[in-house]
Formats: C-alpha cells, sequence, structure tokens
C-alpha cells in the first residue's frame, strides 16, 4: 500500500472540494505546482472562476492565471482520476447551534463513490475532536466499499484562513497536518509543505488537529466576551472603553482585543462544536457557553444603547430612520455568514424604526437572499435620526466624521463601533 500512496509524488492530481474562502486560496496555491481540480455544486460560482473572477475577492485574476495547472468543475465524475481529495465545505451550526454536519458528510458521500484503494481524504472543515473518524470516515467506507486505513486514508488540517486580511495568506499561516497512519500524515505533511512557506506543524493524531482547531477560536471568543462585559461595565460608569484599553496596552503582555459583534463562521460558530461534544461525553461547560451568551447578546445590547441615545435627544423613536454602515462580519470582506449585524437591525424593528443598510462590500443579491434585506445602493444626505458604524471597512475609515454626520439630519446619534473616528466624533462608542 505504501508503494500506492507513493504514487503522489508522481504527480498524480489532487481535487478540491468546495471553492469558497478556503477551498479557493488551497486549489490556486496547489494549482501553481501540480495538477488540480476544483470542484463546487454552485455553477456559477465555477463560471465565475473559469472566467477568472472571484467574488470573495481572496483571490485576484493574476492570482487564478498562476495557478495554470487548475481547472474547475461542477461533475464530481471529472474527479474520478484524482487520489488526494481535499474538503473544505461550511460547517455550520443550526438554529439551536447544534452543529450541522450536512454539508461535510453530503462532500463524504461524493468523494465515497469515487475512492480507489490508496486514495487519501483530507479534511478542512471546523468540526470537533473525534468528526473525521467517526462521522465522515464510515461514509466514505459506505459509499466506496473499502476499508479505512487498509484500503484508504484520511488526514485532518484545518483551514486557518481570515477572510480579508491580506497580510496574513495561506501560504504564511503556519498549517497543522495529521494523519490515520504515521505514513499517511507524513505525507500530507510534505504535500502541504509544498506550498506554505511559514512551514506546518505535524500532529500526533487527527484528535490533537481537530481539537487545536476548535479551540483556536474558542479562546478569541471568550477574549472578546471578557472585553464586551467591560465595556458595557466602563459603559454604565461613564468611562470610555477604548481609552482604558489604550491604557491598559501599555503593559507588554496585557492582550490587544476590543469589544465588539462577534460573527462570521468560525468565532461565533466553532465553540458551539466543542461544547456539542462536551455535552455528548456527560460534560457541561461553564466558561465558553457563558461567553457566547455574551457574545450573541451584543446586538439587542448595541440596538438598546441606540434608541436610549435617541429618547434622550428628543427624537421620536417610533418611525425613526436609522441607517447602519456595514453588513458583512468583518471589515473589508464581503462574507455575509453568521453576520451579527442582523440582530441590531431586527431589535431596532421591534422598535417601530426604520432601518437601511448601507455596505459597498456587498453583494445586494447575496443580502436578499441571505437575510431579506434590500440595502441601499447609496445613503442619501440628511435622512437618517441615527447613523451606526457597524463594520469597520476602509471606506468607511477614509471617510471625516463631516461627511459620515452629513447623512444625518441637524438633531440625529451617530454610534461608532469600530472606532473609525476619534473619540470626539461619534455620540456613543461601544
Amino acid at each position: 500500500m505504501l508503494r500506492e500512496l507513493n504514487k503522489l509524488s508522481a504527480g498524480r492530481s489532487i481535487a478540491i472540494v468546495g471553492l469558497g474562502y478556503v477551498g479557493l486560496p488551497l486549489a490556486v496555491e496547489f494549482g501553481k505546482l501540480r495538477a488540480v481540480k476544483g470542484f463546487d455544486i454552485d455553477a456559477i460560482r465555477i463560471d465565475e472562476l473559469q472566467r477568472k473572477q472571484d467574488r470573495t475577492r481572496e483571490v485576484t485574476e493574476a492570482e487564478l492565471d498562476e495557478a495554470q495547472h487548475l481547472s474547475f468543475t461542477t461533475r464530481i465524475d471529472d474527479l474520478r482520476d484524482c487520489d488526494f481529495f481535499i474538503i473544505t465545505v461550511p460547517t455550520p451550526i443550526d438554529g439551536h447551534n447544534r452543529p450541522d454536519l450536512r454539508p461535510l458528510l453530503s462532500a463524504s458521500e461524493y468523494v465515497g463513490k469515487l475512492l480507489k484503494p490508496g486514495d487519501i481524504v483530507v479534511y478542512e472543515s471546523t468540526v470537533y475532536p473525534g468528526a473525521t473518524e467517526e462521522d465522515c470516515v464510515p461514509v466514505l467506507e459506505a459509499h466506496s466499499g473499502l476499508k479505512f486505513n487498509s484500503d484508504f486514508f484520511v488526514g485532518y488540517s484545518p483551514e486557518r484562513i481570515n477572510p480579508g486580511d491580506q497580510s496574513h495568506r495561506l501560504p504564511t499561516i503556519c498549517k497543522i497536518t495529521s494523519g490515520s497512519t504515521p505514513e499517511v500524515a507524513e505525507l500530507i505533511d510534505q504535500l502541504y509543505g509544498d506550498i506554505i512557506i511559514a512551514g506546518t506543524h505535524k500532529a500526533s493524531s487527527i484528535r490533537v488537529a481537530e481539537a487545536a482547531k476548535v479551540i483556536e477560536n474558542t479562546q478569541r471568543d471568550l477574549n472578546i466576551a471578557l472585553i464586551n462585559e467591560l465595556a458595557i461595565i466602563f459603559g454604565k460608569m461613564g468611562i470610555d472603553s477604548e481609552e482604558v484599553l489604550q491604557a491598559a496596552g501599555t503593559k507588554w503582555n496585557f492582550l490587544p482585543f476590543r469589544p465588539g459583534l462577534v460573527g462570521g463562521h468560525c468565532i461565533g460558530v466553532d465553540p458551539y462544536y466543542l461544547t456539542h461534544k462536551a455535552q455528548e461525553i456527560g460534560y457541561h461547560p461553564e466558561i465558553i457557553l457563558a461567553g457566547r451568551r455574551l457574545n450573541d447578546s451584543m446586538g439587542p445590547y448595541v440596538a438598546s444603547q441606540m434608541i436610549k441615545s435617541l429618547t434622550q435627544r428628543h427624537i421620536q423613536v417610533g418611525g425613526a430612520k436609522v441607517l447602519i454602515m456595514g453588513l458583512s462580519f468583518k471589515e473589508n470582506c464581503t462574507d455575509l455568514r453568521n453576520t451579527r449585524i442582523v440582530d441590531i437591525i431586527a431589535e431596532l424593528k421591534d422598535f417601530n424604526v426604520q432601518v437601511d443598510v448601507y455596505d459597498p462590500w456587498v453583494n445586494s443579491e447575496d443580502a436578499r437572499r441571505a437575510y431579506g434585506i434590500d440595502m441601499v445602493e447609496t445613503p442619501q444626505p440628511g435622512l437618517y435620526d441615527g447613523i451606526i458604524i457597524a463594520v469597520g471597512h476602509q471606506i468607511f475609515s477614509e471617510m471625516s466624521e463631516e461627511a459620515i454626520r452629513a447623512l444625518g439630519k441637524s438633531k440625529h446619534v451617530l454610534y461608532d463601533l469600530k472606532y473609525v473616528l476619534p473619540a470626539a466624533g461619534s455620540d456613543l462608542r461601544l
């Protein structure tokens, strides 16, 4: 079987299953060196990529040109001649904050039908420890008729893509790797080592690699929850939390977290994968879930602060018009997944506030399809009783205070969630 595994070194092709924020950069980097087939069920996405267009803005046309060994397809049968499959599909949560493995298991079924002796399947999607071998491998076995660790092998190498971050790109982020046998782990590590200039870290087992990934964002979630709680406390005391954090940050080991909404497909989701597994084995995680509850409450808190400020300025709340600047889950990014801006919108609408949303990074059809939100193309000046800078897009930070305030009526409230303006430039800060 080792002879079969070593066929990879002869240059047989890699299949990337899922071409979103994670899969496409991976396909491009591998496609610069060897034959790669990128697969996605979204025909529109494939058509765009074949025309060298990436709607996520993570990969440029020039980078797609560099990946001269990369091709795209919506036909799963086109992957039959591949012997190394990398699955990069989303792992969301459902309406009850439970892991939704359906995309992952569906991709496993697709790949299982193609497996041949000696093939390797590597998962990059965030999961709880044990999911690869306990949930995915049985699907691969059932649909391939092959035996795990005898006929085919698996690995886990968690994604660490940071959407919208042009400083930390795939090749410059250390990659955790792992495999279902020591030989496979070494082969997988070497393969990723071809494209990761920052180096790799070979974990001792798949479960260790899965656990490492899921705690990365759990740690960040808890740190942000602490800062959010501090911001609420300082707000009640009339103290500017940003000034406090700047002062505390003069100590060398103070961690530079900032308050805000915690959304996206990672930080706001991954902790629930860990807590689900913890509860499954009989342990109720207190601190992790407390952090999640606090962070999930920040959207309504922001809305309540706006309502309170409107009332204090004798602006009629019912029928007031508020502009929210930003809808994506983070700055300079098109990604709408699990954006918590929608919590602010929903809470304001409960008070009969009219809400307009403006985000030049976000495709209007994506916003309508995902959340039923019809964004404004260009905000009209002098129209708004309240303005919330909800996302720190560069285009917003380059606007002056005067330009932003010009969108409001003569009497209005400007709430700067992202510290885009100096402290004196806004009426409210988190």
